[in-house]
């Protein structure tokens, strides 16, 4: 292997026990038995268990952050944004995210484990990821609010109020209802639905 390539696997261990034994947990010598390296090979790439949960942090919230992997090169989410297309705005938004979600849960638990041991880089990612998040989503209720087609709330109370369902419904896909027993639904109609329910919330009243 090369050493991208060594490293690229090594992260992927690390994730992989962060999320089953959280940071203080997984050790350096488990996660380089898991890439296949020695602890010093380990070492080479990554100075301290620290750098490497830094790293971690920096390929999720930079290389895949929500606006590169949703909204930069979305053709069907800048058509809908560009007509104004509430509905469809809201739908596209939420099933990337719940997609994106889903389709990680290890980095999802690694997340939850940060948030409970209040490790640093669990803030850092926040603000550095989820502020992005929030602000794109808030620019474009700000500018609906504009046109007079929302009701003046606080655009971040909105934003939270529509991650919060979206983040709801995977941790439950995740982690308490697996076999869909309360809720069966594809992630397209969660979507749908969601965005409904934020929409008829934020309709401004007619005169």
């Amino acid at each position: 292997m090369s050493g991208d390539e060594r490293r690229l696997v090594i992260l992927q261990a690390a994730v992989e026990l962060f999320s089953q034994h959280g940071f203080k947990g997984a050790t350096t010598k488990e996660i380089a038995k898991a890439s296949g390296v020695s602890e010093a090979m380990l070492f080479r790439h990554f100075e301290n268990k620290d750098a490497l949960y830094q790293a971690i942090i920096e390929t999720k919230g930079c290389s895949e952050n929500a606006t590169k992997f949703a909204w930069d090169n979305d053709e069907q989410l800048a058509t809908a944004i560009a007509a104004k297309d509430d509905m469809a705005v809201f739908t596209r938004i939420g099933f990337t995210i719940l997609e994106k979600q889903q389709a990680n849960v290890p980095f999802m638990r690694l997340l939850l484990y940060s948030a409970l041991e209040e490790h640093d880089l669990a803030e850092r990612f926040f603000h550095e990821f989820v502020g992005r998040v929030y602000e794109f989503i808030g620019g474009y209720i700000k500018t609906r609010q504009k046109d007079g087609a929302f009701k003046k709330v606080k655009p971040n109370l909105a934003v939270r109020a529509f991650l919060g369902m979206l983040l709801r419904h995977s941790l439950n896909n995740i982690l308490w209802d697996k076999s869909s027993f309360l809720l069966k639904i594809s992630n397209d109609e969660a979507a749908k639905g969601f965005a409904d329910i934020l929409l008829k919330g934020l309709e401004a009243e007619r005169a």
